[in-house]
């Protein structure tokens, strides 16, 4: 089985296809887009994209974690972590058969 893999010159491309917009045009779009999200999570804030889902940065504590092939307890420390809550509609979309397109009409 093949795996299907959407990269960010795909999405770019599809952007320039549909919006019109030079590559490059669509390339400083989307990288502003991610670069926002990515400054919004070091804030701590959440980000609510609206039929897609939210994400939310979550404080992980410090804690014991054991090699499971050498049994070494070591500790691993504490991190911030990105988790991710899809929305109904986006996880509707994902079980059904039409397009997010056909969807949101």
């Amino acid at each position: 089985m093949q795996k299907k893999v959407i990269t960010k010159a795909i999405l770019v491309n599809h952007l320039n296809e549909t919006i019109g917009l030079s590559k490059r045009e669509c390339q400083i779009f989307f990288e502003s887009f991610l670069k926002e999200v990515c400054s919004s999570l070091k804030e701590k804030k959440e980000v609510k994209i609206v039929n897609f889902g939210i994400f939310k940065v979550k404080n992980k504590n410090a804690r014991i974690g054991r090699n499971p092939k050498t049994k070494v307890e070591v500790m691993i420390s504490e991190r911030n972590v990105v988790k991710f809550k899809a929305s109904e509609f986006l996880i509707n979309a994902v079980n059904s058969n039409h397009s997010y397109s056909d969807e949101k009409s």
